[in-house]
């Protein structure tokens, strides 16, 4: 009955913290994401075995999760994409694990106990390095066919076409701004953090303020095509952005502009952050670990 270590791997960081099965976070940290899977394997060696009695990992992933363990699909993190990555960490640390996308722990946590609970057709994006997204149909997690229900990263806001850079995870995520922003100001993007952007833009500075304002309105695009192919009760926001509390403000405003302009559109998307902002795919993870967990213990009963 220990506690679980949550790990949230990210394109830039890779977060973890030990979590109570309550959902209550004891401790938590980040470091820069490996760079090897070597490298990945053995923080979490590392991490486990300096911690007594835990339960298991509980790892939230970019990329399309399959229930074995590999990652299809693509993401920032090339290393997890082709290993049976859950047998890895699974026989590296000798503990059970769980592991599932990152948008969909993300959508875990708030089904649990954040701003998607009682709900039941509620979508949730999450904007990183990329965009990702889980879609929430009659309380239920919708995974799709091949594992990629949700992956609104994907969607294409224009018809000038050339290369996977159009798509909207590299128009409009954490990483597209950073890039954008360095690229004008004739630096290399790893001098630049997003969080450094938006301060200087609210201290004035025109490329980011004009960088910023254009990553709203890509944004407020991607969600009013979302409302409009789903139309669920509420679109939640996740990701290092949503801590930002003027974030659903700025979006809003972006999305009221082109409700003027298209006004055949009378349903405003109904936008939140995440309850658990920045915290939301850990705990999800932790959520699918404990679903995970119970499953087994029932199929046992059953047994019995």
């Amino acid at each position: 009955m220990g506690n679980i270590l949550a790990i949230d791997i990210g394109g830039t960081f890779l977060k973890y913290g030990i979590v109570t099965r309550e959902g209550d976070i004891q401790s938590s940290s980040k470091i820069k994401t490996p760079k090897t899977i070597d490298e990945l394997l053995f923080f979490l060696e590392s991490q486990a075995t300096s911690q007594p009695f835990l339960a298991g990992i509980a790892v939230s992933s970019p990329g399309a999760v399959s229930e074995a363990g590999f990652v299809y699909g693509s993401s920032a993190v090339h290393y997890l994409h082709g290993p049976n990555m859950k047998a890895l960490i699974g026989e590296r640390t000798g503990l059970p694990v769980f592991m599932e996308n990152d948008a969909h722990c993300a959508a875990y946590a708030e089904i649990w106990k954040g701003a998607a609970a009682g709900r039941k057709d509620v979508m949730v994006m999450v904007i990183g390095t990329g965009i990702g997204g889980a879609v929430i149909k009659n309380g239920k997690l919708h995974k799709g066919d091949r594992l990629h229900g949700g992956e609104f990263g994907y969607m294409l806001l224009t018809s000038d076409i050339e290369s996977s850079d159009d798509v909207w995870s590299r128009i409009a995520s954490m990483k597209a701004l950073v890039k954008k922003v360095a690229k004008q100001k004739r630096i290399e993007p790893s001098m630049l953090t997003g969080e450094e952007i938006f301060e200087m833009a609210e201290n004035g500075d025109p490329i980011c303020r004009e960088a910023v304002d254009g990553f709203y309105h890509l944004l407020a695009i991607g969600i009013y095509n979302l409302q409009y192919i789903y139309d669920p009760e509420i679109i939640l926001i996740g990701g290092g952005i949503s801590a930002r509390p003027d974030l659903i403000e700025h979006i809003n405003g972006k999305l009221d502009r082109i409700l003027r302009l298209i006004d055949l559109a009378k349903i405003k998307p109904r936008i939140e952050s995440c309850h658990f902002r920045q915290n939301a795919n850990i705990l999800g993870a932790v959520y699918g670990w404990l679903k995970r967990e119970q499953s087994i213990n029932t199929k046992e009963q059953n047994r019995c």
